[in-house]
């Protein structure tokens, strides 16, 4: 009797192929050490995220007690890089799960439904897209004011229209096909085609892109900190901690590297998981 041949899952199919690419197992080492030094914080560091050293206001400059240095009031460098990496990449990550529901709901309407609920939808895109994407989150930001939730909101509703556009044209490439026809045929409710049938064969795309928005995200509320409209001091977010040290750049320029580094490192990172995961995605590669 012949045994069953077991089909392996596009889980395991797109994690082997991602497992062959170093770059994207580099980038994905590097994100996980970030996430785990930040998460674990207080176990890394001897310094609490507001705990002066009155001694070294005179000598800021990295040293035994203060590898990366202390700032302009005296904390350590190394400790609110680690803190601030929970203020960065959450609003990165956050920003973008938002952008990314809220997208996915209306591409997959639009995409599904066409005709004139896609024109309303589109055009009202449209509208949002005319909008150069950081004239649009200074205005947010401005209306909303500073702070950790504003900046979020503010830099998700700029994401909104590149992941429902995605998804739409995924959708419409998708509808027309013979298991979708067959759900019609057996009276499948439409959201159930859309969230079910539909939706699981076009999101590759929007993960792709969202891994990739979270580290656009990341630069763009550093950008927001840096001008005053985003996270705002003594909060040890890395754009607020470059935007605080951007008058000492000549004396002390440790102080602006190192938040720089930060983000740096952390948006590459980002970059080389999502190269990755776009060629384990892609269906040319499955075979």
């Amino acid at each position: 009797m012949l045994k069953p041949v077991k089909k392996k899952s596009e889980f395991a199919r797109v994690m082997k192929q991602l497992a062959k690419n170093k770059l994207a197992i580099l980038g994905l080492i590097i994100l996980l050490a970030e996430i785990i030094l930040c998460a674990g914080a207080p176990l890394f560091t001897k310094y609490g995220v507001a705990e002066m050293d009155y001694m070294s206001f005179m000598d800021p400059t990295p040293s035994a007690e203060h590898i990366f240095g202390c700032d302009s009031m005296g904390f350590d460098i190394y400790t609110r890089v680690l803190y601030g990496g929970r203020y960065s990449i959450t609003i990165g990550i956050a920003a973008i799960i938002i952008s990314a529901c809220i997208g996915i709901v209306i591409g997959s309407v639009a995409g599904y439904f066409g005709g004139q609920v896609d024109n309303v939808i589109m055009r009202l895109l449209d509208v949002i897209q005319a909008i150069p994407g950081m004239l649009l989150m200074i205005v947010i930001s401005a209306m909303l004011g500073p702070g950790f939730v504003n900046t979020i909101l503010a830099l998700s509703v700029s994401s909104i229209p590149g992941m429902a556009r995605m998804l739409r044209a995924n959708m419409m490439k998708e509808r027309g096909n013979e298991y979708i026809e067959a759900s019609q045929s057996i009276n499948c409710s439409k959201p159930r085609i859309i969230f079910i049938h539909l939706l699981p064969n076009c999101i590759s795309p929007i993960i792709v892109q969202a891994t990739m928005g979270v580290a656009q995200t990341i630069t763009l509320a550093a950008s927001l900190s840096f001008i005053g409209l985003g996270v705002q001091p003594p909060t040890p977010e890395w754009g607020a901690m470059l935007s605080a040290s951007r008058a000492y750049i000549r004396q002390y320029p440790h102080m602006v590297i190192f938040p720089g580094l930060a983000i740096a490192v952390t948006v590459l990172a980002l970059n080389l998981l999502g190269d990755g995961l776009r060629d384990a995605l892609d269906p040319k590669l499955k075979n």
